[in-house]
């Protein structure tokens, strides 16, 4: 895998111009049209990115997300985070289409987006769309071209506007059972999960063979939290519809098979850094997560 690629590396290789010099310019936010850098883009590595990024692409396409692939027939909206890897294959020509990408400081204390089941790493990230669809997002891409482009002093506050109608507009178009999950009631139980999920994930990126999770076992968390795991199993369970086990698991299996895939780390240095001192029991634990060995996963 390729190491976690910076804001700053994004514009030098798009734009050929010193970072120091485009993030003045733009408070760390920024919208391209797709056709303008479509020929550098096709060679994109599967690698995390260390700012978020909302891509609206057209016709069809391969999204290599996480663990999963994911083929898109029509167009699609592709909403990543510096949590999760990722790349895209174009599978057809000419493409159209815009994206816009922005760092976390950039909508600091302006919402909570990262809250919204499309920047979770178990949530929907990529949207396919209908030429009506595509039309209706492309329309909002517009709105920040003609901002970013005028001379009002305040467009970077409602730039952020936009980025949040962006967000909603792609909210709307999930299923109607994922849009259950972005709730704007904010209770207790509601703030236990989120800082557990927040604990959970600042332990990713695994980015190379020295780092290693901390933060492995229910009773690990409930410690950072100050509360009793069968607590903070009970309002996991509440929220999420899982347990606090099965909810660190999944994360750690998706992690694994991400690193299976696209390192060539050895069985032994994966399972170190996913918390495994007995490789065995990494073994014994990715095939009850993904129902093949390691081996079998990443020889497929």
């Amino acid at each position: 895998m390729e190491k976690t690629i910076t804001l700053e590396e994004f514009y030098r290789k798009k734009l050929g111009v010193l970072p120091s010099d485009i993030l003045k310019k733009t408070g760390q936010f920024n919208v391209f049209r797709l056709q303008d850098y479509f020929g550098s883009s096709r060679e994109m590595p599967y690698s995390r990115k260390d700012y978020y990024k909302i891509s609206l692409i057209s016709g069809a396409n391969t999204v290599h997300y996480a663990d999963k692939t994911l083929e898109v027939e029509n167009n699609m909206l592709l909403v990543a985070n510096p949590q999760i890897p990722y790349n895209w294959e174009p599978l057809s020509e000419d493409k159209t289409g815009a994206f816009c990408v922005f760092t976390e400081d950039f909508m600091s204390g302006f919402g909570n987006f990262k809250e919204y089941p499309i920047f979770q790493s178990s949530g929907t990230p990529i949207l396919s769309l209908n030429d009506a669809e595509f039309q209706q997002i492309l329309v909002i891409y517009e709105k920040m071209f003609s901002e970013i482009n005028s001379a009002y002093n305040y467009k970077y506050d409602l730039l952020r506007n936009i980025v949040f109608e962006l967000i909603h507009a792609a909210l709307k178009l999930q299923p109607a059972e994922l849009r259950k999950q972005a709730k704007t009631e904010s209770n207790a139980t509601e703030r236990i999960t989120s800082l557990f999920l927040e604990l959970l994930e600042r332990q990713f990126p695994i980015e190379n063979p020295v780092q290693q999770l901390k933060l492995k076992s229910p009773g690990d968390f409930a410690n950072q939290l100050n509360i009793h795991p069968n607590y903070l199993n009970r309002v996991l369970k509440e929220v999420t519809g899982k347990t606090t086990s099965k909810i660190i698991s999944e994360r750690i299996a998706q992690e694994a098979r991400a690193l299976l895939k696209h390192t060539n780390w050895n069985i032994v240095e994966i399972s170190w850094c996913l918390g495994f001192e007995d490789p065995s029991y990494f073994i014994k634990f990715f095939k009850k997560e993904s129902y093949k060995t390691p081996g079998t996963f990443r020889n497929a």
